[in-house]
């Protein structure tokens, strides 16, 4: 068996004649597969400038999910679904099998790879999973879209020694982690365009006078500041334009604690913009902001009570507090437990997390899987049901309790919900931050507390995705052995199993990430970890502490099922 294992990972095999492949027709499972099973269709066979690869794990994602649902009104679909169906899995790990004739000198059968599925080519997407043929097939041809496109080749080699799980998982590890390594400016964008607005009584410039934007619109009733800002724009060759001239800014300074200016404002923020509020006096009521652009637009919020508007400018911390207080709010999902893994396994970590979800059981799954790495790394875990509470009153005196009053340092968002962002957000401690992970639509609406932002100091933080550069980045963690994607195993299947595992997926049956292995030769239906000690009792034997999936493991369940 060990022979096989070895030659599997040459890829010094012969290939099959054939390739088994999930397709999605539409939207609706009904339409995954035919007859709700996988095809075979003729082995690809690669271009003289294209790869042959072989899926050798897939992680499955809620975003393909979506696809499901969404058939081909989903935003990354372009094509006619029915007539050119879509085989998802975007979370992969591949190996080469073939090489064209033209790229026989960059590439050699044997080579391993990830993939940053986010591909453009002139600004068009070409998602791998959507777009491009995914990881619910056995093999597949990367051709130049991916290792040519926008952002040069998106694939990136993966060490011999890593296992396929963990080098497929690095994908949506590297969302966990580009939330955490986030940069926002902390001056006037260069060349960019400033709205000053607002009442502007003893307000200054501060560092803004050495910051060259290229348009400014002063929109300011205290005479005296508007004579100072038209000043400099004059002698800074910063040209004076009415606001009403651009539909956008790059950053707007409101001055003064005005709600109804402030929500006015905030919607003329440009992607990547910084709203910052200067006032002196507490602003009387909440603001309704689109929470959704936070997320998605790369917008900073901030305010200082001092005159001087530049003294907002300074560094938002993004990186958990050492030492402090975490909260992860909706931990009961594949995300929370990889944000729970992730602080628990940083060099610098919390003292005390907290974590809580909807329900009991998916609380209970948390603590049985945190509570000994909690442990050994000295990290207070504390978990609580919000179902186990009365009410939400009940539920805040307890967290007011598990701080002793002093709120939290970090919060991290799962629930997709204003309510729980709405509802998190008076625990914050001064300069606290809060991470909202959980993507909500552009559009969606939330109350902001501005004196929490202007007086204490608190920020918001939002990431969607992440980069090439991210990837990399996770991928030189795990291959370091600094953070293990492996944690976030549940269950496994062969590929006959998928469609079971997206409806466990669809359905939130494991607090876990469900992987495929398309290339197994045996049949391996969708099995939970625990599950193992029964089926593959020898696989199970290889699990790390609290039934966590290992490469070992990985290795002795090919060599049961190849």
């Amino acid at each position: 068996m060990s022979d096989k294992l070895n030659a599997y990972k040459r890829a010094s095999g012969p290939l099959p004649d054939r390739n088994r492949l999930w397709p999605l027709y539409g939207a609706g499972f009904e339409n995954l597969g035919r007859n709700g099973q996988m095809i075979e269709v003729p082995m690809p066979v690669p271009g003289p400038d294209e790869l042959l690869v072989r899926h050798d794990a897939c992680g499955i994602c809620f975003s393909d999910i979506k696809v499901i649902r969404a058939g081909q009104n989903h935003p990354r679909i372009y094509r006619n679904m029915a007539e050119d169906p879509v085989v998802l899995g975007h979370e992969v790990s591949l190996t080469v099998v073939g090489v064209g004739e033209a790229l026989q000198d960059e590439y050699h059968v044997g080579d391993r790879f990830i993939v940053q599925a986010d591909i453009y080519v002139n600004g068009v997407g070409y998602a791998y999973g959507y777009e491009i043929q995914g990881g619910f097939s056995q093999y597949n041809v990367i051709d130049q879209r991916v290792l040519n496109g926008d952002g040069g080749n998106y694939l990136i080699p993966v060490k011999p020694t890593t296992g396929y799980a963990e080098a497929a998982l690095n994908e949506p590890w590297a969302c966990v982690e580009a939330s955490y390594n986030v940069v926002y400016r902390t001056q006037w964008q260069e060349g960019g365009r400033v709205w000053l607005v607002g009442d502007g009584r003893g307000v200054r410039l501060g560092r803004a006078a050495d910051w060259r934007p290229a348009q400014v619109a002063v929109d300011v009733r205290d005479p005296e500041f508007a004579a100072q800002a038209r000043q400099w724009a004059e002698a800074n060759g910063v040209a004076i334009i009415e606001a009403d001239a651009a539909e956008a800014f790059d950053d707007i300074v409101v001055l003064g604690p005005d709600p109804e200016l402030i929500e006015r404002a905030f919607a003329r923020l440009a992607r990547g913009g910084v709203f910052n509020v200067v006032a002196s006096e507490p602003i009387p009521r909440p603001v309704s902001l689109d929470i959704g652009r936070l997320h998605y637009d790369h917008l900073a919020v901030v305010g200082t009570p001092t005159p001087d508007l530049s003294a907002a400018y300074t560094p938002i911390r993004t990186q958990l507090k050492p030492g402090g207080r975490l909260w992860v709010l909706g931990a009961g999902g594949p995300m929370g437990h990889m944000h729970l893994q992730r602080a628990l396994e940083i060099a610098e970590r919390p003292a005390t997390i907290v974590a809580t979800n909807l329900h009991l059981a998916r609380l209970r799954a948390v603590e049985e899987k945190f509570r000994g790495p909690a442990h050994k790394a000295g990290v207070t875990l504390i978990c609580h049901s919000q179902e186990s509470f009365g009410s939400e009153e009940a539920l805040a005196d307890q967290l007011r309790a598990d701080t002793q009053g002093q709120g939290f340092d970090d919060i991290v968002v799962m629930a997709p919900s204003v309510a729980a962002i709405e509802m998190a957000m008076p625990h914050l401690a001064d300069s606290g931050v809060m991470n909202v992970f959980a993507g909500l639509p552009r559009g969606t609406m939330a109350r902001f507390d501005m004196n929490d932002i202007v007086r204490r100091g608190v920020r918001f933080t939002g990431t969607s995705g992440s980069s090439i550069e991210d990837l990399r980045h996770m991928l030189d963690l795990t291959e370091r052995r600094v953070l293990s994607p492996n944690g976030a195993v549940a269950a496994i299947a062969g590929l006959e199993g998928v469609a079971d595992g997206l409806r466990a997926v669809a359905e939130g049956r494991f607090p876990g990430k469900v992987v495929i292995y398309p290339n197994l030769n045996k049949p391996l239906p969708l099995t939970p970890l625990p599950a193992l000690k029964e089926s593959l009792p020898t696989v199970y034997a290889r699990l790390a502490e609290g039934e966590t999936w290992t490469v070992k493991a990985e290795e002795e369940l090919f060599r049961q099922l190849l």
